[in-house]
């Protein structure tokens, strides 16, 4: 009985030294990273699907919409669509991500400007939406992928040269006019997703502290005029400061969004009221199948639906991470961190809007809130950050080594059969 405790010791440190033997293996071999990116981004895809159906099931069923299954149907198309494009952007090599920044970015300016026209639609006081026919698009969400690629490749470019106003001031006239017409369209939460990614992928890039600075001094201007300058962000605000409302003295008011989704993420627990059983969803809480979807998934799952969600951004960021500090290559390295910026920053901004400690600002939550220019551009962006991982050495043979053994494990159990 003596040398029991000790024994069941060296046991218990010597499992605890395998598995820390087996996480360095496997965070050791060639496409850890690659795995990193496409298990998280599959993850989500698949789930917020499930929860747009869930969360759109009783506004999609009313009168005036032929199904339940409508809105849910829509996103899976998307969903569809593109994930086939980020497989076919995942074997983009490098270099062609390199030569098509800037045409990228023409056509992105492009199509932002197209909301300023008669195509332009209006939604909630934003004017940042086209709509073709039954097709509506966000033009905004491209202006994502088309101002990484031109910022890394304006930060590769500048590795030899001086930060000065000269050669910084094309990369100003480009990216400040691109930001504008999202500014135009009144499009305020896009464009601070945007300047939270141009500053990332700079600081990453290597633009002198001085620059840094003053870049965003000049962004944090611009947010602060556009908010004191307006009436409905200024409540949303002051919302967001003063807490909760309360729903009698504040009948569908500025409190009434907030307040029903922090009741959302109460009424869950640790396990939830069970998937599909939302109270809140029942035209209580807006948007509750797009920008606020994350209420009602720690209202049907809990605490640990919220946590799990939680934690696949975080495996999802530490492998953009590490694709960050094994690549040598300069566009690579500032292209995802503005990719991070992006995902994981504007996933962090949704659920602090939804846990009520940021203002109502009118962002989706990454690949799990509905909608299909959300869904499209953030798939794309993945396949990028895939191109980046398979581009590493010895990644793409591994790969291809990989698939080999499962479709012959495939063929071996179909001749068994």
């Amino acid at each position: 009985m003596t040398g029991s405790a000790p024994t069941r010791r060296r046991g218990f440190r010597t499992q605890i030294t395998e598995l820390s033997d087996r996480w360095q293996r496997l965070l050791a071999q060639k496409t850890t990273t690659f795995y990193l990116i496409l298990i998280p981004v599959t993850a989500l895809t698949g789930f917020g699907l499930l929860m747009v159906l869930s969360a759109s099931s009783v506004t999609s069923g009313d009168a005036s919409v032929s199904s339940a299954f409508s809105v849910f149907l829509r996103q899976a198309i998307y969903a569809a669509f593109g994930l086939t494009l980020m497989g076919v952007v995942s074997f983009t090599p490098v270099k062609a991500s390199f030569r098509l920044a800037y045409p990228v970015l023409i056509a992105a300016m492009i199509l932002q400007v197209l909301p300023l026209t008669p195509l332009g639609v209006e939604i909630n006081g934003n004017r940042n939406w086209i709509r073709v026919g039954p097709v509506q698009i966000q033009p905004a969400e491209f202006v994502k992928i088309a101002l990484a690629l031109f910022t890394a490749r304006y930060m590769a470019l500048m590795v030899r040269r001086p930060f000065t106003f000269k050669n910084m001031v094309g990369f100003l006239l480009f990216a400040g006019g691109t930001v504008g017409l999202v500014i135009a369209g009144q499009d305020l939460g896009t464009v601070m997703v945007l300047f939270l990614m141009l500053g990332t992928a700079l600081v990453i890039g290597g633009l002198p502290k001085r620059w840094i600075f003053g870049l965003a001094t000049a962004a944090a201007g611009i947010v602060a005029f556009f908010v004191l300058t307006s009436e409905n962000r200024m409540t949303r605000v002051m919302a967001m400061l003063s807490g909760r409302g309360g729903d009698s003295g504040d009948p569908l008011g500025a409190h009434w969004q907030s307040d029903h989704g922090l009741y959302a993420l109460a009424s869950g627990g640790w396990l939830g009221v069970g998937l599909g059983a939302s109270r809140e969803k029942w035209s209580w809480l807006p948007e509750a199948h797009n920008d606020f979807i994350f209420a009602i998934i720690g209202e049907e799952l809990g605490l640990l639906g919220a946590a799990a969600v939680i934690a696949l951004f975080a495996v999802l960021g530490f492998g953009i991470y590490r694709l960050m500090v094994q690549s040598t290559s300069v566009f690579v390295q500032t292209a995802s961190a503005a990719v991070f910026a992006w995902l994981i920053g504007q996933a962090a901004v949704n659920i602090a809007v939804v846990a009520g400690i940021a203002p109502v600002i009118g962002v989706p939550l990454p690949f799990v809130s509905y909608g299909g220019s959300s869904m499209l551009a953030a798939l794309i962006a993945a396949g990028l950050l895939l191109s980046f991982a398979r581009s590493e050495e010895g990644v793409a043979d591994a790969l291809r080594e990989r698939r080999s053994r499962f479709w012959g494990s495939l063929s071996f159990l179909k001749r068994r059969s």
